[in-house]
């Protein structure tokens, strides 16, 4: 992706990722793959603007990207997983190397939006942690003054989840004053921080993702695991 589509950008600044830097000689070198997320279904959603700014830059830095649309998606427990948004975002889930969550902040909160949508991916599905070991960055737009709160809060998500989040992140206040007419960001320190978001973002999966099953390995599984083999072995009929 040249840099026609990001007129914000500062060419002699924005560096290519120096992947040999990040992996080892036996990781993957297929272009990391990124399902962002956005919490909003109003027809003109700065959450999904911003989430749309940021698609272009990971896509400039190699990245497979791919966005969830929420439209339709049912409140979590209302039906079961076989709905087909469900599955789509499960499939999606299962699909990413690493993910990128930005939600509006509303009453000082996340969305229910957001919520159904991390609350639709389980823990764990059919032996498989979706989540577990990936990467996570998280932005958050808001319609007043600038606030951490959701930023915050996705960040104790994605703890549950089990993702390695970053230590950077974005919040943009008063949003409205932040995109054109042509729903485009304007060029701010506010952009440049989403820019720093993807950048980091992007060298985390290349540094994590080759060694996500040795960092998620753990000790109290691996001695469950004993013990369920175990009582298995020695269960007296079956």
């Amino acid at each position: 992706m040249d840099l026609t589509d990001l007129p914000n950008i500062d060419a002699v600044e924005l560096q290519p990722i120096d992947i040999d830097a990040l992996i080892g000689a036996n990781d993957p070198c297929y272009p990391p793959r990124i399902l962002v997320l956005y919490g909003s279904l109003r027809e003109r959603s700065f959450s999904k603007l911003a989430s749309e700014e940021a698609s272009r830059i990971l896509r400039w830095y190699g990245c497979e990207v791919r966005t969830f649309d929420p439209t339709g998606l049912p409140l979590p427990d209302s039906t079961d997983a076989n709905h087909p948004k469900v599955q789509e975002l499960r499939e999606l889930a299962a699909w990413s190397e690493g993910m990128l969550w930005v939600s509006p902040e509303r009453h000082g909160s996340i969305t229910s939006i957001m919520k159904a949508q991390i609350d639709w991916i389980p823990l764990s599905l059919g032996g498989v942690r979706p989540t577990q070991g990936k990467t996570l960055a998280v932005m958050q737009v808001s319609g007043g003054s600038q606030s951490f709160n959701t930023v915050n809060q996705l960040r104790i998500l994605g703890r549950w989840m089990r993702m390695i989040t970053i230590p950077n992140q974005s919040s943009v206040p008063k949003a409205f004053l932040e995109f054109d007419d042509n729903n485009r960001m304007l060029n701010s320190p506010l952009y440049q921080r989403i820019v720093d978001v993807c950048e980091e973002l992007v060298k985390f999966t290349w540094l994590t993702r080759g060694r996500s099953p040795y960092l998620t390995d753990r000790y109290s599984e691996r001695v469950e695991s004993r013990e369920e083999v175990s009582q298995r072995v020695n269960q007296k009929s079956l």
